[in-house]
């Protein structure tokens, strides 16, 4: 019988195996599930439907350079402790070399790529949920190949960051620089990079939210409109300075902003450097962490 997309999908989300196995299994079972499902668990690549359905929100949000290439990885777990765990953490760092190796489009195309040891991402996913026994999840991904890339990673793992720079000057020379962009990122993730990039509606917002708050002040509400909008235009300047990466008070020296630090810290080095885009991942940030999560489950079955 023939087989269709949706129940591959279907069979995916049941056992959290890669399109290709799932296909695979499907076409050996004629198109039974049940029986695709068993024959995915007797390679053991689907050794457990709960764990696939458990909450996975820990885990490990990594960042390097490899081979030239930035890469900022998150892959999840289900404990802060397993986020520790040796194999795990190599794990994480060998789904980085690859993303850094072969460039995948999506998720799908990651987890469909040679792991290196004669596994697929997925299958070596699969084999870390077995040797570990916890519900693990490559979550996303992001990479540069242009320009100079610096990795920062914060606390063993909550937050990964990524600078991409543009600059006149080595990757050695403008390490410092990148990494102390990168940590003021993971401190105080800023909504925009840059001025330029809030979008009119967000401006929009804030001007109708400031002149709602004269309003309702007996102090302004009675001033002329061309006030009102100078009023509003210096919030807005404090707006750009609170919420847009370049235009910030640089944490280590509050009197200039990043743009005005990244151009100092250049200029003393004899050249240029120019801030091109950064990744920010924090892990399980965005997860629904409804369900219990895995100590809470292990705690309940102990009578603790």
């Amino acid at each position: 019988m023939a087989i269709t997309a949706k129940d591959v999908q279907a069979l995916r989300e049941m056992t959290g195996v890669g399109m290709m196995d799932c296909k695979k299994a499907l076409t050996e079972a004629e198109g039974n599930m049940d029986k695709a499902v068993e024959i995915l668990r007797e390679k053991g690549l689907a050794a457990s439907q709960k764990k696939a359905g458990r909450i996975a929100a820990e885990g490990m949000a990594y960042s390097a350079v490899v081979d030239g290439v930035g890469v900022v990885v998150e892959v999840n777990a289900e404990t802060d402790f397993v986020g520790k765990n040796e194999k795990f953490v190599d794990f994480v760092k060998g789904v980085a070399a690859v993303v850094a190796a072969n460039k995948p489009a999506d998720l799908d195309a990651l987890m469909a790529l040679p792991y290196g040891n004669g596994r697929t991402v997925q299958e070596e996913q699969q084999e870390m949920v077995l040797v570990i026994g916890e519900n693990i999840k490559v979550r996303r991904f992001a990479f540069f190949t242009d320009g100079i890339s610096v990795p920062y990673v914060h606390a063993g793992g909550k937050i990964g960051v990524l600078v991409n720079l543009e600059s006149s000057l080595s990757a050695e020379q403008v390490e410092t620089i990148g990494k102390d962009v990168a940590m003021q990122i993971a401190a105080l993730n800023p909504r925009f990079w840059d001025k330029s990039q809030v979008d009119e509606a967000t401006l929009e917002e804030e001007k109708k939210i400031l002149l709602v708050q004269m309003a309702n002040d007996p102090k302004m509400a009675s001033k002329p409109d061309k006030v009102k909008e100078g009023i509003v235009a210096g919030k807005l300047g404090k707006f750009y300075k609170e919420n847009c990466l370049l235009q910030q008070e640089f944490v280590k020296d509050n009197s200039m902003s990043v743009e005005q630090y990244i151009a100092s810290a250049a200029k003393a080095l004899g050249g240029t450097v120019t801030f091109k885009d950064a990744v920010r991942f924090e892990k399980g940030e965005g997860i629904e962490k409804k369900q219990e999560n895995f100590a809470e489950e292990i705690a309940k079955q102990l009578g603790k």
